[in-house]
């Protein structure tokens, strides 16, 4: 199978990919994909260290166990209201931290 090449300024599909392997786009969305799986397993392991299940969880921040499971899994990145909410049921402190970026070299 032959890849098609570029016509005029039309850019194959190969070529779009490439270009966009090593875009900002790309390693924003890395970095805030990483970020929010992050976060995930520390909710997760959190919940783990007290023995709660994702249903006592949910009903202790008035949610639902589907939705305690997509923020685990990474889907989707709680707010900050809801983080208070997660700490407070499970007895721990919210501690939000800044500190300088480590850009690769």
């Amino acid at each position: 199978m032959s890849q098609k090449k570029t016509v005029g300024k039309r850019r194959s599909w190969a070529s779009i990919k490439r270009a966009k392997a090593d875009s900002e786009a790309r390693r924003v969305g890395y970095r805030q994909a990483k970020e929010a799986f992050a976060l995930a397993d520390r909710v997760r392991q959190a919940r783990e260290r007290v023995g709660l299940t994702q249903a006592e969880l949910a009903s202790r921040i008035g949610s639902t166990q589907p939705a305690v499971a997509r923020l685990e899994a990474g889907g989707t990145t709680p707010s900050f209201a809801t983080l208070r909410r997660i700490a407070a049921a499970l007895g721990f402190d919210l501690v939000v931290e800044l500190r300088p970026r480590r850009d690769a070299a």
